[in-house]
């Protein structure tokens, strides 16, 4: 399959959250083919090292940072790092299951951690050099963040992932509106079932056949598919897009 390239996306410099692997390795091959100057944040060392060498023959190659995003301070130690970047893409997170008698306010806090709060942080790093134009960058740039299906369809044993995600929506059109007249967009990406590693340990065979019985459209989505539509929401072709979800669930119901 063909795939767009953007040449308003070239020499830019990303951030992707959570890239090491999933959702997060395919926004990071695919901002890197676009000739994007990638750095991207995740724990999992191993499979993120992996990445960067599957990506060597890139000009720019990405840039690995191990972090815990749970860890504000050292969070924005990174972000200071890399400079004022044009993309955010905000696609960490974690759907382990649970059920609500495994909720404790410790437990609560922990998963909107992981889920929803870096976000918000990561925005608000991300914006400040966004609005600083020094002559050689371009003032504005895109905050894109990776939301669920999950709460939409109230799938079972994620209430607290849910409810991060519903947050991410409504942070989304509230960030949109807060740094519009910044030139900076904010829009939210909603993917349904997502054909990856992790997702496996949660599916069996007929798990996904029932899935995309459940979708209007054939076919398992990969991170490509997300990739493909977080690209163009990056872009200067979504130049008025913001404020709103996108989904990529194949029509799931």
């Amino acid at each position: 399959m063909a795939s767009a390239v953007y040449p308003s996306l070239r020499g830019r410099r990303v951030i992707v959250t959570g890239g090491g692997s999933g959702i997060g390795a395919g926004l990071v091959e695919a901002f890197v083919r676009q000739g994007c100057e990638v750095h991207f944040l995740d724990m999992a060392r191993e499979a993120s090292e992996a990445l960067v060498r599957a990506l060597g023959d890139a000009t720019p190659a990405p840039v690995f940072h191990p972090c815990d995003l749970k860890d504000l301070d050292a969070t924005a130690e990174v972000f200071a790092r890399i400079g004022p970047v044009d993309v955010l893409v905000n696609n960490a997170g974690n759907d382990d299951r649970h059920g609500l008698d495994q909720l404790t306010p410790a437990y609560f806090d922990d998963r909107m951690a992981v889920n929803l709060r870096h976000m918000l942080f990561c925005a608000k790093w991300a914006a400040e050099g966004m609005k600083a134009a020094d002559g050689v960058r371009r003032a504005g740039g895109a905050i894109i963040n990776l939301g669920s299906i999950s709460w939409h369809l109230g799938l079972p044993d994620l209430v607290l992932y849910e409810t991060a995600k519903a947050g991410i929506e409504g942070m989304t059109r509230a960030l949109a509106r807060e740094l519009g007249r910044d030139a900076i967009r904010v829009s939210c990406v909603v993917p349904g079932n997502v054909k990856t590693p992790r997702q496996a340990q949660w599916y069996t065979p007929e798990g996904e056949a029932e899935i995309v019985a459940a979708q209007c459209l054939d076919g398992r989505i990969s991170p490509a598919d997300v990739a493909a539509l977080v690209l163009f929401l990056a872009s200067d072709d979504a130049r008025f897009c913001t404020g709103h979800a996108y989904w990529i669930d194949a029509g799931w119901r």
